[in-house]
């Protein structure tokens, strides 16, 4: 799961308007993974590329427990949560801040194969629907779209930022499935990953400044 992940943030921010903006949101969605290669690129997280992993990602992530265990992901959120409160002073928006922090590790389950973990430890957890990409590719794009057409109808403003934030999202996830894969991991894939995490949430960040919840008052 890549962009689906950010379809918890876009449903947050529909759901309510005491959400945190957009681009807090889309931080929100994919903080695991924003440690996770932060971790490794000082070694403290670990994946490597094992051809035939499953049938659309040839990633191993072996050793990931203090971000993609439902444990860590519980904490991540939990803390991201707190800040957004401290921040905002609003309940509200800390508690859907933090859900969708530990959606990610829900969403990871449905199409990781077993690799995410309880709490660490060996036995590991995953449907492994990334070996089925006629179910994982319109489950991806189908909740995403959902997501961005749920979230313009509960706000208000200009159209065309959220529909540019669909495009690219669509543009990275088809460079993500049928690009070339790299051949091995390093400081350049993290960071690349990272980049592209940095490009989408400042998207979202124009797309949440160019509109407003329609039941927003003022």
């Amino acid at each position: 799961m890549f962009i689906g992940h950010f379809a918890p943030a876009l449903a947050a921010a529909a759901v309510s308007p005491r959400a945190p903006k957009l681009g807090t949101l889309f931080i929100a969605a994919q903080l695991v993974d924003w440690a996770f290669f932060a971790f490794a690129i000082v070694g403290i997280e670990a994946m490597r590329i094992e051809p035939g992993a499953t049938a659309m990602v040839p990633f191993d992530l072996y050793y990931m427990p203090y971000t993609h265990s439902l444990l860590g992901s519980g904490v991540w959120a939990v803390v991201f949560g707190l800040l957004v409160f401290a921040l905002l002073r609003d309940a509200a928006a800390g508690l859907l801040a933090g859900f969708v922090v530990l959606s990610h590790w829900i969403l990871d389950f449905l199409t990781h194969r077993p690799d995410l973990t309880l709490a660490g430890g060996d036995q590991v957890y995953g449907l492994g629907l990334w070996n089925l990409p006629w179910i994982a590719i319109p489950l991806e794009i189908g909740i995403t779209v959902g997501a961005i057409y749920w979230y313009m109808k509960r706000t208000q403003g200009p159209i065309g930022p959220p529909l540019v934030l669909l495009a690219v999202l669509l543009i990275v996830q088809a460079i993500n499935w049928f690009a070339p894969h790299p051949t091995q991991v390093g400081p350049g894939l993290y960071i690349q990953a990272l980049v592209a995490f940095g490009v989408l949430t400042l998207i979202a960040r124009w797309v949440g400044d160019n509109r407003r919840h329609k039941r927003a008052r003022g």
